[in-house]
């Protein structure tokens, strides 16, 4: 699991940076979500790096 959190403004970004972060579930800074690592959100994670941080997060 990969908990993913958004760090800076979408403002000024790309169209698809934007979409990619609402369908994350990532509306404003300092929001946070947790979803199974695969590769749809490696790709996702891929678009928003510059954006967002990524931990690792055990099952509990």
């Amino acid at each position: 699991m990969k908990k993913v959190t958004l760090t800076k403004s979408l403002i000024g970004c790309k169209p698809n940076q934007k979409a990619t972060a609402k369908s994350l579930g990532l509306n404003k800074v300092g929001d946070s979500i947790v979803h199974a690592d695969d590769a749809v959100l490696a790709g996702k994670v891929k678009v928003l790096a510059h954006l967002v941080t990524v931990e690792a997060v055990e099952n509990a």
